[in-house]
């Protein structure tokens, strides 16, 4: 054990004090939390400046419904000659569109044009289009003739807030956590990616480490000293290390900024303005909440990793260059993929029966269970996976450290799968 551990410190004590993990360490929290909150501030405090908007309208039905706002606002023309007020509100003017109505609009779904002056977005179409599009349903209602229209449609007009809780039994709502697909749906696909990115990028840094020390002949000085075995165990605990260490830090980073940096920006009046982003935020700035999702991440992460980084550090002894390796890397990379066509599956039902038993299969269940916590599952379900999972790593070294022993020593030859199941079976 004791050597073991000196390969534990010397792979993790090389790879920590490197620039590129000091830096990677500090921006990467930065980023996720830049990303997250740099949405919510520009719709809050990054509003565009208002557009004019001058309407040509054939039909006399449209212009003068129209509603301007904040956005645009909306400036109706005597005439109906589009090329004249195309010449007249050009480029050169202020204003920012001229909005084309022909005389056949309550028919044509295409007799809508709007003629940019600038580059035009997606929320400024919709907007347009949608009021036109209400004028023209309320002009054909009152083609049926109903008395006091206007008065009814007000009274019908309904909107609905749909708040979900999640049942504890008591039929108190008061005392129901509340909960949400769309948060739940966010934050399950970055902590599925995260494991997906930590998985991928320390696999192959054991598999490239052990490529490099393969060619340079130190492992030949090293199996005097240690068992294949040992030496497969240290590296891949200290990369595990490394990978742990680096999270540990994001956590404190990341609860930290939720705890004293989101509620300075988002105050809780802001929060309950609703809508998605805010309840994302709103979440997010409740530390002991993410605390959690940290903690499980953390075992996911470390039993997926421990999982694949055997199967990397077997693929490395069994090869003498990166290149050769990409025949094994494809195949231990396919259940990864896997995982991640699956998880996209949980937003739509995470209790599905093939979502359950993928969040079972240690191959896929780190980034499938992952995007399945925030939908608060059960915890026996987290429990039984978690098992399993670090039931199948234990199986899976013993596995790889039956090709490592041999593959270590082998030169000039790629072997194939029948020479590895050979090694394999070689007591």
């Amino acid at each position: 054990m004791n050597k073991t551990m000196l390969i534990v410190m010397r792979e993790f004590s090389e790879r920590v004090r490197k620039k590129s993990f000091i830096v990677t360490t500090i921006l990467m929290p930065l980023m996720m939390i830049g990303l997250m909150v740099a949405p919510s501030l520009i719709m809050l405090y990054g509003k565009g400046s208002t557009k004019r908007v001058v309407v040509v309208d054939s039909s006399s039905l449209i212009a003068d419904r129209l509603v301007s706002g904040e956005e645009l606002v909306f400036e109706t023309l005597d005439r109906t000659d589009v090329a004249g007020a195309c010449a007249e509100y050009g480029s050169e003017s202020d204003v920012f569109a001229i909005l084309a109505i022909d005389d056949d609009v309550m028919t044509n779904p295409r007799a809508v044009r709007l003629i940019t002056n600038t580059s035009s977005s997606m929320t400024v179409e919709a907007n347009i289009a949608s009021q036109i599009e209400k004028i023209i349903e309320r002009e054909k209602l009152k083609s049926y003739d109903i008395e006091d229209l206007d008065r009814i449609m007000a009274e019908v007009a309904t909107s609905i807030e749909l708040q979900t809780y999640e049942n504890n039994g008591t039929g108190d709502v008061d005392t129901m956590e509340s909960t949400s697909s769309n948060v739940s749906y966010i934050l399950g696909l970055v902590l599925g990616m995260l494991l997906y990115m930590i998985i991928i990028i320390y696999g192959q840094m054991v598999m490239t480490s052990v490529i490099e020390e393969k060619n340079s002949r130190v492992i030949d000085v090293m199996v005097s000293s240690c068992s294949p075995f040992q030496i497969m165990m240290g590296k891949i605990s200290g990369i595990a290390l490394v990978a742990v260490t680096q999270i540990a830090i994001w956590a404190v980073l990341i609860i930290g900024a939720s705890k004293f940096v989101l509620p300075a920006l988002f105050p809780a009046e802001v929060i309950q303005t609703g809508g998605m982003m805010m309840s994302v935020i709103g979440t997010f700035s409740d530390a002991g909440y993410i605390a959690m999702l940290f903690v499980y991440a953390l075992l996911f992460i470390l039993g997926g990793f421990l999982f694949y980084a055997s199967m990397f550090a077997a693929s490395g002894s069994s090869v003498d260059s990166v290149q050769d390796a990409q025949q094994f890397n494809t195949i231990i990379m396919l259940p990864i993929i896997l995982a991640i066509i699956v998880m996209m599956s949980v937003f739509n039902d995470p209790n599905s029966d093939m979502v359950f038993w993928f969040s079972m299969i240690p191959f896929t269940s780190p980034v499938v269970m992952m995007a399945r916590i925030p939908f608060n599952i059960p915890v026996w379900e987290i429990a039984t996976s978690l098992a399993v999972l670090y039931g199948s790593f234990v199986a899976m070294v013993w596995i790889a450290a039956k090709i490592y022993r041999v593959g270590i020593f082998m030169h000039g030859k790629k072997p194939s799968f029948k020479e590895l199941w050979q090694w394999i079976r070689t007591k």
